[in-house]
């Protein structure tokens, strides 16, 4: 049944794939005894729940839809766009060799052995959209879900928290590898993806705008960025002309980490309800009032999105497990030899001291206890990213892992390209009177964290 409706895909590429899809401290003196037999026997409940819970988050995470095919499929038909007219779909459809210049990842411990051997013999067509539906069947693509009929028609799609924070680690080849929970993919062009939608006049209605309007926005996002706020403000650029979206931040390294956004907002699981209800558009609740502010949040106070209310809720039940498989997501060292160690030492040195940064991006968390936001002016520059936030502050980013997303630029929106930028900033912002040995170390040292 499946190699009919594959039609189109070549002959020996069509044979490799369907037989590979369906075959798939300082030692001291020995304690006293105590009695480990019964030490065995003992089970902390706390202990044995959280495994469990990490397990369920980290599925939530990868896995779960929230519902929001409703919206991605029922509502703008992406999943007709990825078929394309060949499979049921319309237009070309989406090949592999699309969906990676797109930024969509495929997780190769999903693929069965056969298929990993003929890729790496070039045996699989990637110029073929019946070769990308058969990797949705098989939940490869990262953050992708594909929902299919009995004849294996594609009849709707839904999104992940893994779409944007999650990369792999490109093991087999460029956008193919193991799962990199919490990184953020610097290559998903979220704009050009959402384009492909057939149908974008929901969008168009929703901002009060021509539905070539919408396009021309999400065209001008580009790789690794998101507008979280369009659909509360309907503000698609900045004063200066360039796009109001700013970077795909990390998931990991936020354990004891106050707020989780750019611009403050709330805690983890507040974002998380915000993200999955507001912006993946999943069927369930979420409650905040400060979006009624009809001034600064006009889309969002005409529609109600600081009130929603959903039966079922499908997300509600989720947020506890996935706060907590978040929070495990730890900041991955840099690889050796990334930097330079004798000049992170000294770095290290004025970091803590004369740079001043630790007043802010205090070890171990490298970020501020307790409430980590500051007015723009402190940090030296505009507040239109700040003002699209109920607080109007910025938040002091936590630095451990800075070297996973280096290739957007620094800060909400990318505006310093470089570390060394970042630092130069400072020094002048502060009158650091700073050597250019010393910046040198700053950044060395940033780049070891």
């Amino acid at each position: 049944m499946r190699a009919e409706w594959l039609g189109g895909l070549a002959g020996a590429s069509l044979a490799v794939l369907t037989v590979g899809f369906a075959a798939c401290g300082a030692a001291g003196p020995p304690r006293a005894a105590a009695s480990p037999p019964a030490r065995e026997r003992e089970k902390d409940p706390a202990v044995e729940g959280v495994e469990r819970r990490l397990a369920e988050g980290r599925e939530t995470f990868r896995f779960d839809t929230f519902g929001d095919e409703a919206f991605w499929g029922d509502t703008l038909r992406l999943h007709e766009a990825i078929a394309g007219a060949a499979h049921g779909g319309v237009g070309p459809g989406v090949s592999p060799r699309t969906a990676l210049a797109v930024g969509l990842k495929v997780d190769l411990d999903a693929l069965p052995p056969q298929v990993v051997q003929a890729l790496k013999g070039g045996k699989v067509d990637l110029d073929d959209p019946a070769t990308t539906l058969l990797l949705l069947q098989q939940d490869a693509v990262v953050g992708v879900t594909g929902r299919f009929d009995a004849g294996g028609a594609l009849r709707s799609i839904g999104i992940q928290c893994a779409l944007c924070h999650s990369r792999v680690d490109d093991a087999l080849a460029p956008g193919v590898g193991h799962r990199l929970d919490g990184w953020p993919n610097q290559d998903l062009d979220v704009g050009k993806i959402v384009s492909l939608s057939p149908d974008l006049s929901p969008v168009a209605r929703l901002l009060g705008v021509p539905e070539d309007t919408v396009r021309e926005v999400l065209a001008s996002w580009g790789p690794g960025r998101f507008d979280a706020a369009l659909f509360l403000d309907g503000k698609a650029f900045r004063p200066d002309g360039k796009t109001a979206a700013t970077l795909i931040p990390p998931a990991f390294g936020l354990a004891g980490v106050n707020l989780h956004t750019f611009t403050g907002w709330g805690s983890v699981p507040y974002w998380n309800a915000f993200v999955a209800v507001l912006e993946m558009h999943g069927q369930g609740s979420f409650t905040d009032p400060r979006l009624d502010d009809a001034t600064k949040f006009p889309v969002a106070a005409a529609n109600g999105f600081g009130h929603v209310r959903a039966d079922p809720d499908l997300v509600a039940p989720k947020l506890a497990d996935l706060q907590l498989y978040q929070l495990a997501l730890e900041a991955p060292r840099p690889p050796e030899g990334s930097f330079d160690a004798a000049a992170a030492d000294r770095g290290a040195e004025l970091f803590a001291g004369d740079a001043k940064c630790a007043r802010c991006h205090a070890p171990p968390l490298f970020t501020d206890a307790g409430w980590n936001t500051h007015a723009p002016d402190e940090i030296g520059i505009d507040d239109f990213q700040s003002s699209r936030s109920p607080d109007g502050r910025y938040r002091t980013t936590p630095l451990r892992g800075l070297w996973t997303h280096t290739r957007r630029g620094f800060y909400h929106d990318g505006r310093f390209a470089s570390l060394d930028d970042v630092v130069a900033h400072y020094d002048r912002l502060l009158g650091l009177g700073l050597t250019d040995a010393q910046r040198a170390d700053l950044v060395e040292y940033l780049k070891s964290l």
